[in-house]
């Protein structure tokens, strides 16, 4: 049973993306924007399966079905250093990866090889890195290879992860983030819907 509080910020944070895919499609030209059309559409939330050795142990290397909270507006804002995110593949937009969000506009880059300049990310840009240390940096298919990333290639937050039936749970983001998703975790968790698209 969720409790009232959590309702109501629940429903805050529906109308807060409510009114950021209004403001996305206003911003694109369309004339007609329907905010409670938004609200009442759908969830907050989507399942993506992910695999690969880039993101153990906080995503088996098996795979896992993973809770991602949608951002429809990606900003320095909304997503923060510390966030593990599901982003647009740079070698295939079609694709999807998810890295941990390393640095964001503003950051000093500075390499561990002293031929490599620094350099400061610019507006929009962020920088992922996979959390897998025991993989080369051009095996984790990350930042170190492909370089900045543009926010905007940023579509949502992971917020739970499920590795197995029994082997689940809330997944690791900066405080804010973790605080800030509590509400929609409570609300649009279904761990037997996971279990039940799990493809590992």
């Amino acid at each position: 049973m969720v409790s009232i509080s959590t309702l109501l910020r629940y429903v805050g944070c529906r109308m807060e993306y409510a009114a950021r895919v209004g403001m996305k499609s206003y911003e694109r030209g369309a004339k007609d924007v329907d905010i409670m059309k938004n609200f009442f559409q759908g969830k907050l939330t989507f399942l993506h399966f992910n695999k690969g050795e880039e993101m153990a142990p906080t995503i088996g290397s098996q795979g896992g079905t993973l809770l991602v909270r949608k951002i429809p507006v990606p900003d320095a804002k909304r997503v923060f250093v510390g966030d593990l995110v599901v982003l647009k593949d740079p070698a295939n937009s079609d694709d999807y990866l998810v890295r941990r969000l390393a640095a964001i506009e503003g950051y000093e880059m500075v390499s561990t090889d002293d031929k490599d300049e620094p350099f400061v990310l610019e507006d929009d840009q962020c920088w992922v890195l996979a959390d897998n240390e025991n993989i080369k940096p051009k095996e984790a298919h990350d930042s170190r290879t492909f370089g900045p990333v543009s926010m905007t290639d940023i579509v949502g937050r992971v917020i739970y992860c499920l590795r197995n039936a029994v082997d689940h749970g809330p997944v690791s983001n900066s405080q804010f983030s973790m605080r800030y998703d509590s509400p929609i975790l409570e609300v649009e968790l279904d761990v037997d819907e996971m279990v039940k698209n799990h493809k590992a």
